[in-house]
């Protein structure tokens, strides 16, 4: 396989494989694989417990702690339903714009760590640089933690920084929220709905849950915000429902309902809190379902979990991505990343990357070739400075 592969040829292989977090990153993690040895890298695969997929991370340079990892997600989520005007899965270039999905969160990044990989790899570099590629982080941030928890126990000499790049307009973003989530099934019994009060309607004692969701919301809109969730938009925990099924027919009360609910946690604010508080309003529910019939309940199990990024006094990360960029400003924001997975196993992280997160998960979604090529002048950066 040729190693000289530009950035932007990178990206082109990358976005062609249609890795949807649903599906297989199995082809993207051979190709990436087969190109990081081609080039000299170490390279480790960690399989998920099904197999069906696998992180991977690698090694470039002296064989020694310290270094830069390089931190990325192989996933992309789905184009069904969005109105694309150029194929999703293809980088079209038009208007100064790279269009595919992907190009922005986060294979524009990918591309460009790979391309810094094999630029470290021919430099002569003095400190190591690290590459890690997740899966699954489109669903929660469900694939890094396995990962890193190998990069700690098993993996390379261990790093000291990682560069998340998620798309922040190449600013340095030293905070974000942590996040929980909920899947709730709450199970009714079926009657016909003119003996409503003999039956119990699933999807109208789901309602209930779903509008304390509310009710919190309007509390926290309502409340001042702390000294560090003040910084963030909107500048408190928040409560979300996005997907819900349920119900049989118009005519029959639902025997079940099923629902997500997620918290977007301010960092610092605990999680167990606020599950506690959610759980206490289920079994407020529960009890006043069974008290009609005893076959009903609310079955919830939590299906993520991530820590928040905690702005860190004078950290590695921070001090290292506003060297490279010539950013000095304040920067946080409300989505997730994995940075504050690897910062709770004690690495200095933060999100630096190229693209705008407003065009993440949308049709059409692009990255400006000027981010792009900001991106790639980071990169070119960083490896001289790994040179020294």
């Amino acid at each position: 396989m040729p190693t000289s592969l530009t950035a932007r040829a990178l990206l082109d292989k990358l976005v062609a494989f249609p890795t949807v977090s649903r599906d297989s990153n199995l082809a993207l993690v051979d190709f990436v694989q087969d190109y990081l040895e081609g080039i000299g890298a170490d390279c480790v695969r960690v399989p998920s417990p099904d197999g069906t997929k696998a992180a991977l991370y690698a090694h470039v340079g002296p064989k020694v702690a310290g270094g830069v990892v390089l931190s990325g997600h192989t996933d992309v989520v789905p184009v069904d339903g969005q109105a694309w005007v150029t194929d999703p899965f293809t980088v079209t270039e038009a208007d100064g714009r790279l269009y595919g999905r992907g190009c922005c969160d986060m294979k524009g990044f990918d591309a460009l760590a790979l391309w810094a990989m094999a630029l470290a790899a021919q430099s002569g570099i003095k400190r190591p640089l690290q590459i890690a590629l997740s899966y699954d982080e489109e669903v929660g941030c469900i694939g890094a933690p396995v990962m890193i928890d190998h990069m700690v126990a098993h993996g390379m000499p261990r790093a000291d920084t990682v560069l998340v790049g998620e798309p922040s307009m190449m600013q340095v973003v030293t905070g974000h929220k942590g996040g929980v989530g909920f899947a709730v099934h709450v199970r009714g019994f079926e009657v016909h709905s003119s003996k409503i009060t003999e039956g119990v309607s699933a999807v109208m004692q789901a309602a209930r849950l779903i509008d304390w969701a509310n009710g919190v919301n309007a509390e926290q809109i309502a409340a001042t915000p702390s000294e560090l969730a003040a910084v963030f938009d909107p500048p408190f925990t928040s409560v979300h429902v996005g997907t819900i099924n349920g119900g049989t027919a118009h005519n029959i009360t639902a025997k079940d309902c099923r629902f997500d609910l997620s918290f977007r946690l301010v960092p610092g604010e605990d999680v167990a809190t606020w599950r506690d508080r959610f759980m206490a309003k289920v079994k407020e529910v529960e009890a006043e379902m069974q008290a009609i019939h005893l076959d009903t309940g609310i079955d919830v199990v939590e299906y993520f979990g991530l820590p928040g990024l905690k702005p860190e006094e004078q950290g590695r990360a921070e001090e290292l991505a506003r060297l490279m960029t010539g950013d000095n400003g304040s920067h946080v924001v409300s989505y997730g990343t994995e940075a504050g997975q690897f910062q709770e196993r004690g690495y200095s992280a933060c999100v630096v990357g190229p693209g705008d997160i407003a065009q993440a998960h949308q049709p059409n979604e692009f990255i400006t070739l000027a981010q792009f090529q900001a991106g790639e002048d980071f990169m070119r950066k960083l490896v001289d400075h790994l040179a020294r």
